[in-house]
């Protein structure tokens, strides 16, 4: 089955195994515990959004499960794992968090802040999280918008990998969560797909 996984950036299997990954490779489970959800195994989820939550690093994957199999609701463990395709995906992961940060934007944000979400401009990233900060802890907080805030300012401030995943979370605290995660994840998996033929 075709899934989705993330490596961490140095781009090597975790749990102590240490192997170094590579596009085509099948990399087979060597433990001797059976294979289990969150314990042993080669896992991926069947949806990126899904993977990003447990993503340790940048480096996103699309591959093939096979071999025994075990279906979880967000993640799926099996003995085997084939790397179809690999990208870096620190870019592509910051502007996902900047896309559904302006998603929950409120309409007075700073000029700085649309702006940061908008460009991704470095030279502005600091001004940005600054304003963004000083916005939010001044204001009434409401759940609503405390989350697109939160969104914004984690956009400007933490790693690509934690601003998408705190922005993707944001996004969907209201009533539509599932529909929100529905649209995120076609979004993300249309800009990691472009990015990966692009790399080609």
């Amino acid at each position: 089955m075709k899934a989705w996984h993330f490596l961490a950036n140095d781009k090597r299997l975790g749990y102590k195994d240490g192997r170094l990954v590579q596009v085509g490779e099948t990399y087979r489970y060597k433990g001797i515990e059976p294979i289990a959800l969150c314990r042993c195994g080669m896992h991926g989820s069947e949806r990126i959004i899904d993977a990003l939550q447990y993503a340790n690093g940048y480096i996103i994957c699309k591959v093939e499960l096979g071999g025994q199999i075990i279906k979880g609701d967000d993640k799926v463990v099996a003995t085997e794992r084939k790397v179809l395709a690999m990208i870096d995906g620190e870019k592509v992961l910051r502007k996902f968090a900047c896309m559904c940060a302006m998603d929950v934007l409120p309409k007075n944000a700073p000029e700085i802040v649309v702006q940061y979400l908008k460009t991704q401009d470095e030279s502005i990233r600091d001004a940005a999280r600054y304003a963004a900060r000083y916005a939010a802890w001044g204001a009434v907080r409401c759940a609503t918008w405390d989350a697109a805030w939160c969104a914004a300012r984690d956009a400007a401030w933490y790693a690509a990998r934690d601003a998408a995943r705190y922005a993707a979370w944001g996004a969907a605290w209201d009533a539509a969560r599932d529909a929100a995660r529905d649209a995120q994840n076609r979004r993300l998996t249309r800009m990691v797909n472009r990015a990966m033929r692009e790399a080609k």
